[in-house]
């Protein structure tokens, strides 16, 4: 059972900061809840990310749509540990979009 959670804290983590470094941040418009339900259909949609697999089409999509300030404040250095940052970037990049340099979100900054 424990290595059932720390594959879902990993799963978390990995939809988590591909969200955070893929998506612009807003203004600060988003409510508790809708932050709350965004993650919710971040972590699952992007899921199967977690087994070795590129992002879908709905995973790339929920990513575009995710706001960050949803999901910085997760991003703590415990979570971060448990995912490489390369392989990250390699995951957002199967999205089609570019990762900026410097990008800082929670504990994470990109190389």
């Amino acid at each position: 059972m424990r290595g059932m959670e720390v594959s879902s804290w990993v799963g978390i983590v990995l939809a988590v900061l591909v969200a955070v470094l893929v998506v612009p941040s807003v203004n600060g418009d988003t409510s508790p809840s809708q932050c709350k339900e965004e993650r919710r259909l971040l972590v699952n949609t992007c899921r199967p990310v977690i087994f070795g697999r590129n992002p879908s089409a709905d995973c790339c999509q929920r990513v575009r749509v995710t706001h960050v300030e949803c999901v910085c404040p997760y991003v703590t250095p415990k979570l971060a540990s448990l995912i490489g940052v390369e392989r990250t970037i390699k995951q957002i990049q199967g999205c089609g979009r570019t990762v900026p340099h410097k990008f800082k979100c929670g504990s994470i900054t990109t190389p």
